[in-house]
């Protein structure tokens, strides 16, 4: 019993803390979509949503390799092998450059082919056009930080990095308001104060190397691809969880533009931003077990890692719960904040929408946390199927599928292929644990 408390410790220690932070990081695009319908109105809701979904997959590949090498940290750490623990970080510091480095120069040298993949006509092309740009010209410094915050998390300073999203999240919603609307700066200004946030999260970060608490170091080692390799291998989970809310928001833009204009795309910002604030609970909790997670795993420790999946589990079911409470009967209210011209038509297509799409919670949350748990213990392949069927193989026909039914279709495509996808996940835990008994319930 004594054992199983200290496990019940460690997961709120790192989860709450985690989730914390993990929600101030999200509203770096909630606090954008908040002041740019004040701002911009309708067309700037528009160009935001459109540009999103490149957010994600620099945010994304910044989780990819902070995760992935964060996992093999936090297990070779555990075994007290210092010098892999070096090679892990500057291999994951390197890899992080040379993605950083392309997103850079798309930033200078595609932004416009970007736009005109991205669906915006001539009303919207020039807001998301400047919104993009900014972004990926900031990549390095979001890719920088997501590095440095899981390789401290697993560094046992889980306080230390809730500080830093947080922060940095918070100067982001105080930049917005400052840069938009005192200084008239526009969606330039909404893009440079997301842009700042990273780089204010990092200078918070540096005390950490200052004061020399950081068990991982920068060190001149031959980079190795198959170091290389594992990294991806455990962080693809965590770049699809993120890529794949912003290959859903690419397919429902496109779908909802054909159905109901740059309005029915304006209400979809106001869903899919919120979602993306939801979704990072549940990311928060998955994220936040990883680190304990890997350490015990690394130990042989296996009833102490299917006590804390549970624990993350039952939280995620009662988060859940809560939102959907939350969405089901303040729908109306919460999309009038964004709604800032008072459009009758966008109010009903989102209030709508928003009480089918999250009804995809519970099983968004369960899909998230099985998938990392998979890859914190490093058993790969599960983690590959799921994230890979939620972020693509089912998602994207689910949705064109869906869509001759007309806009409640493919509000209706998440849910569907969250509740799929959790059916698989199941089975695959339960096959799991079938195959390495622990002696402790997971479900």
């Amino acid at each position: 019993m004594k054992k199983e408390y200290l496990c019940l410790q460690e997961f709120i220690k790192y989860s709450s803390l985690n989730v914390l932070g993990m929600i101030g990081l999200s509203c770096y695009i909630l606090a954008d979509t908040f002041f740019v319908s004040k701002a911009l109105g309708a067309d700037g809701l528009t160009a935001l949503n459109l540009a999103i979904p490149v957010y994600s997959f620099i945010h994304g590949s910044g989780l990819m390799i902070g995760m992935g090498g964060g996992i093999k940290y936090a297990i070779v750490k555990s075994q007290k092998d210092a010098d892999r623990a070096d090679r892990i970080f500057t291999n994951a510091a390197a890899l992080m450059v040379i993605i950083a480095g392309i997103f850079f120069l798309l930033g200078i040298f595609g932004t416009g082919f970007l736009v005109r993949l991205l669906g915006a006509d001539e009303a919207v092309f020039e807001m998301t056009q400047t919104y993009l740009k900014v972004i990926l010209l900031f990549a390095p410094m979001f890719m920088t930080n997501n590095l440095l915050l899981c390789f401290i998390r697993n560094d046992g300073a889980p306080q230390l990095s809730m500080t830093a999203m947080i922060c940095g999240s918070l100067s982001n919603v105080v930049l917005d308001y400052v840069f938009m609307f005192p200084l008239g700066m526009g969606i330039f200004g909404a893009a440079f104060a997301t842009g700042l946030a990273p780089v204010i999260s990092i200078l918070i970060l540096m005390p950490f190397f200052v004061k020399k608490r950081n068990q991982f170091h920068l060190r001149k080692r031959r980079l190795s691809a198959r170091l290389f390799c594992g990294i991806f291998l455990n962080g693809v989970p965590s770049l699809i969880t993120e890529v794949s809310s912003g290959i859903v928001m690419i397919v429902f833009n496109t779908l909802l533009l054909g159905l109901a204009g740059n309005i029915g795309v304006a209400a979809y910002s106001v869903i899919a931003n919120l979602s993306l604030v939801v979704i990072s609970i549940y990311t928060g909790i998955a994220q936040g077990i990883q680190p304990i997670v890997s350490s015990n795993f690394g130990k042989g420790n296996r009833k102490h890692v299917e006590a804390i999946l549970r624990y993350a589990l039952i939280a995620a079911a009662v988060v859940s719960v809560l939102v959907y409470g939350v969405v089901f009967l303040g729908a109306e209210g919460i999309v009038s904040v964004f709604n800032s011209e008072q459009n009758a038509q966008l109010q009903e297509i989102a209030v709508t929408g928003m009480r089918i799409y999250f009804t995809a919670c519970i099983f968004a949350g369960f899909n998230i946390i099985v998938a990392v748990y998979f890859t914190a213990t490093e058993h790969v392949l599960p983690a590959h199927i799921i994230s890979l069927l939620r972020g693509f193989a089912v998602i994207i026909p689910m949705a064109l599928a869906l869509s001759a039914a007309g806009i409640l279709g493919v509000w209706s495509a998440f849910p569907a292929t969250e509740l799929l996808v959790a059916l698989l996940g199941t089975v695959m835990l339960l096959k799991r644990k079938k195959s390495h008994p622990s002696g402790v319930s997971v479900l």
